[in-house]
């Protein structure tokens, strides 16, 4: 219904937004304002697959002469591109080698997790944040919601001596969605709306958020946010008994299973430390020598963060695998090119209204209609505007729509736009309380063990939780990267 709604509305606001005569806007951004206003409509209601209609958007700009082709379809060749493209090949390597399955696994069969459920809850939300900070959001919880399944039907088998209640089976599955999707909050490449908000940040501000200044705030937001959330499902969905006969040994089972490391395990693990070394490097080099440093500024210019994720994809293909190199072609190709796709084609609407002055006449207009005298206003309903609408639609969509605006009511109130940028840039990610909010929401949703009201009601407390979160801790830290 939604997505029939959305394909007989969009030509509707196209046509709408056409013929009525907007004040104040060039022809060109009379024109790019039409075009935006259908792509939300068709975003927001998916009647089309996001990436197509991205491109679509895109190629209308094109058509009604908003730009040159060469300037609409220049964001596609952003270095930010690569840095997805490089990050998304390593993902698929740690995934077709099951390297995330062997720390997973090694981690949860540590001694001190045994076989009590508040610390196996634990120790699986933390692996699922860690490993989400580092490869898709979507992929970490496929995964471990297998690994998750595994550890509830063990539990729940017809020969066990107990049984667990119902809410920690909730609880757990709950655990794997919502930490996958906290984790990626803590490096640049942990989800799609980091790279976007980057993207926005360094084009239209000319602020360089290096990988290392980004963890400085991404790191403390997850551990903060995953120790709420922890002690939440700790507290309203026990167990009901204090240790899980059975689980222990189901997960030493598991990893036995695995069996020595592998030659192509061993590749990809030093493809991914090469590539994070990298990554890291410049930011401690600043930290020691200064960021005016010769050395520093070197590092920045010959290795940026695309260069460092495509070297490091790149050396998976001449590592050796199991049967050839770590990597071949067509697994490579295998990455998701829509989330690249949707990311060009959102960054090259971003671009055009501020080219047209689309977005300083949206930013003008705003400011006079929100109630926002204040920089910390102006953080917090960036923030709250993001997690609403990431809560109806994708949150890569979500960072497209809100980031640009955002950084135009900043400057159009005379605040510093970094600050609501960034904060509206984490806050995309957090869209807890639908299955249809994040693809890890849907996953989970489809094991059987949450009911769609513990969901929105675990979901609400959690937006509100990440919102405090967000709002303070972009305040006290985002100097650190100015």
């Amino acid at each position: 219904m939604r997505g029939r709604i959305g394909a007989t509305l969009a030509p509707a606001v196209f046509l709408l937004f056409l013929v009525l005569p907007l004040s104040g806007l060039t022809r060109a951004a009379h024109r790019l304002a039409a075009v935006l206003a259908a792509v939300v409509v068709l975003w927001i209601t998916e009647a089309l697959p996001l990436p197509v209609t991205a491109l679509l958007g895109a190629a209308v700009c094109v058509l009604l002469q908003v730009a040159p082709a060469k300037e609409v379809f220049a964001p596609f060749a952003d270095p930010l591109m690569f840095l997805f493209i490089g990050a998304f090949i390593l993902s698929r390597a740690i995934f077709l080698h099951g390297l995330d399955r062997r720390v997973a696994y090694a981690v949860l069969s540590l001694p001190w997790v045994g076989a009590r459920p508040s610390r196996i809850l634990f120790a699986f939300g933390a692996v699922t944040a860690a490993i989400s900070a580092w490869i898709s959001n979507t992929a970490t919880t496929a995964m471990m919601f297998g690994i998750g399944l595994s550890i509830l039907a063990a539990l729940r088998a017809p020969d066990s001596r107990t049984s667990i209640a119902p809410a920690y089976a909730t609880a757990l599955m709950l655990m794997t969605s919502f930490a996958a999707s906290i984790g990626g909050l803590a490096t640049p490449v942990g989800t799609p709306p980091n790279v976007i908000g980057l993207g926005f940040i360094r084009a239209r501000l000319n602020v360089e958020i290096p990988f290392f200044s980004w963890m400085l705030i991404g790191v403390p937001i997850v551990v903060i946010l995953f120790g709420l959330l922890y002690w939440y499902l700790n507290a309203v969905a026990p167990a009901g008994l204090r240790e899980l006969p059975g689980s222990a040994d189901v997960i030493r089972q598991e990893r036995a299973r695995l069996g020595p490391w592998t030659t192509g395990q061993r590749s990809v693990a030093l493809a991914f430390v090469v590539t994070v070394a990298l990554w890291v490097l410049p930011g401690l080099v600043a930290l020691v020598a200064g960021e005016h440093s010769a050395i520093y500024q070197l590092l920045v210019r010959r290795v940026p963060e695309g260069v460092a994720a495509l070297l490091g994809a790149l050396l998976l293909f001449v590592l050796p695998g199991e049967k050839g190199r770590a990597m071949t072609w067509p697994d490579a190709v295998q990455i998701d090119w829509g989330v690249v796709l949707l990311y060009g084609g959102g960054f090259a609407l971003g671009v055009l209204s501020f080219q047209t002055g689309l977005a300083e006449a949206m930013g003008r207009g705003l400011t006079g209609v929100l109630p926002i005298s204040s920089s910390l206003g102006m953080l917090v309903a960036s923030i709250v505007v993001a997690v609403v609408l990431s809560e109806t639609t994708s949150n890569t969509a979500a960072a497209n729509m809100v980031v640009p605006v955002v950084i135009s009511i900043a400057q159009a109130a005379g605040f510093d736009p970094v600050e609501p940028a960034l904060g509206a840039t984490l806050a995309a990610s957090l869209g807890f309380m639908l299955p249809v909010s994040t693809p890890c929401n849907a996953i989970v949703y489809g094991s059987g063990y949450i009911p769609l009201r513990q969901m929105m009601r675990h979901g609400l407390a959690l937006d509100l939780a990440g919102i405090l979160v967000v709002v303070t801790l972009v305040r006290l830290l985002s100097p650190l990267i100015r």
